[in-house]
């Protein structure tokens, strides 16, 4: 039975939209002129390219101390500072950002602190500023792979929940949800190793069965040209109530 909450829901089978997700954020976000704070930027692709937009500044926070010592080596993004922290406990003032984005990390923060999370959003948007919310839906041949090893339902499922949670009691208001499919591509199973199984934020030793397992169903997927995948997103965009309402 598919959750649902006030008028959001965690999933659209039907979506059938396929796009980069740069199309999307794009779209619905007033970059121009905006001071920008990305959660959970990973390898920083997407502050990359924001970076490229005309934003006033944009401060980029990651939990891993391994991938932010590499952010850190990152040159030529005078508008980007990259800070070490979780979304738990952003470190910085109130009120300070026109935009929070999160591309696909929410559900990766501690499922004890994720309302918490929620909070430290309301706390540094200033008010009418906007939430970006990206997150994976459940769905999905890759989908179908990552779960042999790792996974994600039960935490994906409290990500939609704490976010619904937060619009419920009134702390944001939903301008809108997006669902849209965006293409992923691997050129081996090397590559799948390296780029998913030996990331620095997470902990993947496969047994020797499974690990053959995982390559197995991957390799169903393997042409001459590589390995593609199809992969559903959906995106809840939130917005901060402005002061007096």
């Amino acid at each position: 039975m598919q959750k649902e909450h006030i008028t959001m829901k965690i999933s659209d089978p039907l979506a059938n939209a396929l796009c980069d997700e740069r199309n999307i954020y794009e779209s619905l976000l007033p970059l121009e002129g905006a001071h920008v704070l990305e959660l959970g930027c990973g390898k920083a692709d997407k502050t990359r390219a924001i970076a490229q937009t005309g934003i006033a500044s944009m401060t980029a926070l990651e939990v891993d101390r391994i991938q932010h010592a590499k952010n850190l080596q990152i040159t030529g993004l005078p508008k980007v500072s990259f800070c070490l922290g979780g979304a738990e406990a952003i470190p910085v003032q109130g009120e300070q950002f026109d935009i929070v984005l999160m591309f696909k990390s929410l559900h990766h923060v501690p499922l004890d602190v994720m309302n918490k999370a929620m909070a430290e959003i309301w706390r540094v948007l200033k008010p009418g500023g906007l939430a970006y919310l990206s997150e994976p839906v459940y769905a999905g041949d890759f989908n179908d792979i990552l779960r042999m090893f790792h996974d994600e339902k039960m935490v994906r499922e409290a990500a939609f929940d704490a976010v619904a949670r937060a619009v419920q009691i009134g702390m944001f208001d939903l301008v809108e949800q997006k669902f849209f499919n965006t293409p992923g591509h691997f050129d081996s199973f090397e590559q799948f190793e390296e780029r998913i199984l030996k990331v620095t934020h997470s902990d993947h030793r496969l047994a020797p069965e499974l690990y053959q397992a995982v390559k197995d169903k991957f390799m169903r997927h393997m042409t001459t040209q590589g390995a593609d995948f199809i992969n559903p997103v959906r995106v809840d965009l939130l917005r901060k109530k402005p002061a007096g309402q």
